[in-house]
């Protein structure tokens, strides 16, 4: 059977399996219980700030996003407008097109009292139909810009009754996800702060130990036993270790994933099963 892993607290130089903790005036019991609940604390304020630092990193984009939608919206009116008033520049310029041609039919007219053959007066009269043809297909088309106008004219109008508020939407937003973005950086801070506090109370072997562990375990550097097993990587620990971490008189460490183990259910130490009376003299 091998040698459980346990981590040593003693002082010594930095080992990748041992760690230190200065407290002299306990009993190694307590020492070990204070020591594992510091970590677990430093656990959970590491995934604090994991999960502050990720939420952080969200708020440019959303805010880049928010402004997004105010600047697709001005550029769509702005497409809009232009679009309106080039409708109404092809709807002039096919105006004075019609003119012209019925300034032409209306010459033509006359000129036909002044033709002197059948053959000539039956040009000017082709002439003058396939001009009032042409005037008939402009007019198809100024009446399509007309009913293309009408609906550009309501688009815009309503947009530019939308602009302002829209304006004033996307800047509340903002400050929202910006006031949102201090806030979570200021409890980021927090977190740091004690994070700091809870790092002072481990002997430097132990928050190595964590250091190394958590970095090599997506930031989860310790597992609870239970049932026999490691919960951190489900593998089947040997009795000896599983009893070992369960009775809390040392750190002992995960022999496949290096987590340092912790039970929710720490066993009684021989003193405690005793009973009271144990202490008491004859």
């Amino acid at each position: 059977m091998g040698v459980n892993r346990e981590i040593d607290r003693n002082k010594r130089p930095p080992d990748p399996n041992r760690c230190h903790d200065g407290s002299a005036n306990r009993s190694a019991g307590e020492e070990v219980y204070s020591d594992l609940k510091t970590l677990i604390d430093l656990q959970r304020v590491d995934q604090q700030i994991a999960d502050l630092s990720s939420q952080i990193e969200t708020f440019p984009s959303k805010i880049q996003a928010i402004e997004k939608q105010l600047n697709d919206f001005i550029h769509t009116h702005e497409q809009r407008q232009q679009h309106l008033s080039a409708n109404q520049k092809e709807r002039r310029d096919m105006e004075g097109e019609v003119q012209l041609i019925r300034q032409k039919i209306s010459k033509h007219k006359d000129q036909l009292y002044l033709v002197k053959t059948n053959e000539q007066y039956r040009a000017m009269l082709k002439e003058i139909e396939g001009e009032e043809a042409n005037i008939r297909g402009i007019e198809d088309r100024i009446l399509e810009k007309m009913i293309e106008s009408e609906e550009l004219q309501n688009l815009v109008k309503e947009a530019a009754g939308r602009l302002d508020s829209e304006k004033a939407r996307v800047a509340q937003e903002k400050a929202r996800l910006e006031a949102e973005a201090r806030a979570s950086k200021e409890e980021r801070e927090g977190s740091v702060r004690e994070r700091q506090e809870l790092a002072a109370k481990l002997g430097g072997d132990v928050l190595v130990h964590y250091e190394r562990v958590r970095k090599g375990r997506a930031g989860v550097a310790l597992a609870e036993v239970r049932d026999g097993k490691c919960m951190g990587c489900n593998v089947l620990l040997r009795p000896q270790l599983y009893y070992d971490v369960r009775a809390g008189e040392g750190l002992y460490e995960c022999e496949n994933c290096a987590r340092i183990l912790y039970s929710s259910e720490r066993l009684p130490t021989a003193a405690e099963a005793e009973g009271p009376q144990a202490a008491a003299p004859n």
